[in-house]
């Protein structure tokens, strides 16, 4: 089931490589291990895509697939999974690691930071605010996924011996 499904939704591997644009990581694409769907891979990719999701950079995608070709993780889950923070959930998930990094930093969270695209803004406001931000972002991250690979390891065991009783009842 959880193979299946997930292949369902996953783009196929030449077709990713054939790609205009990915000429240059041709060789790290052929790898094999970055495409399978065993549950090391896909547990790996759950803890790097949740990971970088967290971190509040640009090219979360970028950064996602270069550690998911550096450990064999399966490449398109942990660029999927980065989407989690779209334009839609940045806020929310960021100001929890926001509130999340002053709580393990010992100071009161400002609750009502004003977000204005200027440089004194990101030079006064952005300057307090990073060292929580980015403690959380990877306390949360870190959290995320490690909950993540047990929980896809033990989803992903439990489903087989479920296969296993049911091949053994049927026959």
């Amino acid at each position: 089931m959880p193979k299946k499904l997930i292949k369902r939704y996953l783009p196929h591997p030449d077709k990713v490589k054939n790609t205009k644009g990915f000429g240059v990581l041709g060789k790290w694409l052929h790898n094999p291990n970055i495409w399978h769907l065993n549950r090391h891979s896909v547990s790996k990719a759950f803890v790097i895509g949740l990971f970088w999701m967290s971190i509040p950079i640009p090219s979360q995608m970028v950064a996602s697939a270069i550690t998911a070709i550096m450990f064999r993780a399966n490449l398109p889950i942990s660029v999927a999974l980065v989407w989690i923070s779209n334009p839609l959930t940045m806020g929310p998930i960021f100001y929890f690691n926001y509130v999340i990094g002053t709580m393990i930093l010992g100071q009161q969270a400002d609750e009502d930071i004003q977000f204005e695209l200027s440089g004194d803004w990101l030079i006064n406001t952005l300057g307090d605010l990073w060292l929580p931000l980015y403690l959380g972002s990877f306390v949360v991250g870190t959290v995320l996924g490690i909950v993540a690979y047990f929980s896809i390891i033990a989803f992903w065991r439990w489903h087989v011996y479920q296969n296993w009783k049911t091949r053994k009842k049927n026959n």
